[in-house]
């Protein structure tokens, strides 16, 4: 596999879904190897071998191949002699190929991850900036060479530029090409997309104009990819839907296009599950669709004929279910709030407050507040495992918030929330059989003995999750 590596899944957000981890190549050339026989493409702006005297165009020539040999061993500072000189004097190299600027960047990215010179760091990044400037100039796709800097700048050196100017790059290739953005620019422009929105940094239309785009670059993708490339859309396909449909959280994001072409189809899917009917009734009414839309009139009926439930004793919890059911969670929340002020024993309160964690979690998406009021939820009754439940549920979700794909900082989020899910059962003999389907759907997700070796780690050992978990756990393997 080359190299670059997308730690991707970005994870399912709702429910029990596995923390989906991707691994999406960097872009890679089928261009023709130097040694093939050379057809000299239309001149360009940058010298190439045509341009060069005789002696001098072999020198050039030769230099392309050994640079190339020594890349593929390895062997960076030999490869670097070599491709100096092959740079410097035929960046156009025969016209045709490219693939040097990137090798290039490559040889750069080796002295940068050897050194512990601050200085010279930052001059290897600038240098591989400037390569594939020099790219553009000989080849020109300017929204190419963006998209490459924005995916190097986000993997590898996020230090020295800031998450705005790598959405600037990433969000020029999808102006330029639309529907045909490059595939490896997709799932880290979801990631920053969805977090710029979440702080406020990108505002709703211009977040729901992107996603929007995204997802048809998906759908795009996966109508014309090709044999193997077809993986690769798969695996884009896992993790960026899904991390953008936490954007369902912020009202008024997505429109009454989204939630009914979405759900009304997982309604028809399941036209006889209440619990589907009343998600898909509510999230298009989130939607702001009109009353008069014959895709929400039908599950109206089917809801007002299949899913009557009697109003509740207390007029906080009928005003919460109201909201809720017309899609209306923030105000559901205040009225379950309510609802705890006005309850008379804990256990009320307690089932209150884990009623309103379920909304943060599945429904507003923000898993810090649903932690917060699972825990308040579990003081209030001793003994209860669903709250311990639902925190694991949270941790198992948070693969695509707290990693950047299939790798090592989504895996880990499965360690805190088995740690719950037993928790759970040790403290209630009712949680035991959900907890344990839990935990053995989630050990597959676990890093392996080869992840946690070449990160010189042991099973068994104490280990910090990061990111909103910010739990001390205990390592494990799934092997």
């Amino acid at each position: 596999m080359n190299n670059k590596v997308l730690l991707l899944v970005l994870g399912c957000m709702i429910g029990a879904c596995s923390p989906k981890i991707s691994d999406v190549k960097s872009p890679e050339t089928t261009e023709p190897k130097v040694t093939d026989p050379i057809k000299q493409e239309p001149k360009g702006p940058c010298t190439s071998f045509a341009d060069l005297p005789g002696h001098d165009k072999e020198i050039a020539e030769t230099a392309f191949v050994l640079y190339k040999d020594f890349l593929k061993m390895k062997n960076y500072k030999e490869a670097y002699v070599h491709w100096k000189i092959a740079y410097n004097m035929a960046p156009g190299s025969n016209g045709r190929v490219k693939s040097h600027f990137e090798d290039g960047a490559i040889i750069y990215r080796n002295f940068f991850e050897n050194t512990d010179d601050s200085e010279l760091k930052k001059s290897y990044v600038d240098t591989i900036m400037m390569i594939y400037d020099k790219k553009k100039e000989c080849f020109g796709d300017e929204a190419y060479i963006n998209g490459i800097k924005g995916f190097d700048y986000y993997y590898y050196y996020a230090e020295y530029t800031t998450p705005e100017q790598i959405y600037a790059l990433f969000k020029s290739n999808f102006d330029v090409k639309g529907k045909n953005a490059d595939y490896f620019v997709i799932n880290p422009f979801s990631k920053l997309l969805y977090d710029l929105v979440v702080q406020g940094k990108v505002s709703n239309d211009e977040g729901r104009k992107y996603a929007d785009l995204i997802f048809k670059t998906i759908e795009n993708g996966l109508s014309t990819c090709k044999n193997k490339s077809c993986e690769t859309w798969d695996i884009i396909n896992e993790y960026a839907p899904v991390l953008l449909e936490e954007l369902e959280g912020i009202d008024g994001f997505y429109d009454c296009d989204y939630y009914g072409k979405k759900y009304y189809a997982i309604f028809k899917a399941n036209p006889d599950s209440c619990d589907v009917i009343n998600l898909s009734y509510a999230r298009m009414l989130r939607g702001n669709c009109e009353t008069t839309d014959e895709r929400l009139k039908e599950i109206k009926k089917a809801k007002d004929t299949k899913c009557y439930v009697a109003p509740p004793a207390l007029s906080c919890a009928a005003q919460g279910i109201e909201d809720y059911s017309n899609g209306k969670y923030s105000k559901a929340i205040e009225s379950y709030i309510n609802c705890v002020e006005q309850a008379n024993d804990n256990e009320q309160k307690a089932r209150y407050l884990l009623l309103i964690a379920k909304i943060y979690y599945r429904d507003v998406r923000n898993y810090p507040k649903a932690r917060k009021y699972a825990l308040d939820a579990a003081k209030l009754k001793s003994g209860w495992g669903e709250p311990y439940l639902l925190i694991g549920n949270l941790y198992a979700s948070s693969g695509p918030l707290c990693g950047t794909g299939r790798g090592w900082e989504s895996q880990v989020v499965t360690w805190p929330a088995i740690d719950m899910w037993t928790k759970a059962k040790n403290i209630d003999a009712k949680s035991t059989a959900e907890a344990n389907a839990l935990i053995n759907r989630y050990r597959q997700y676990m890093p392996n003995k080869e992840d946690i070796f070449f990160r010189n780690k042991k099973a068994g050992e104490s280990y910090f999750v990061p990111c909103w978990i910010q739990e001390n756990t205990i390592i494990r393997t799934s092997d």
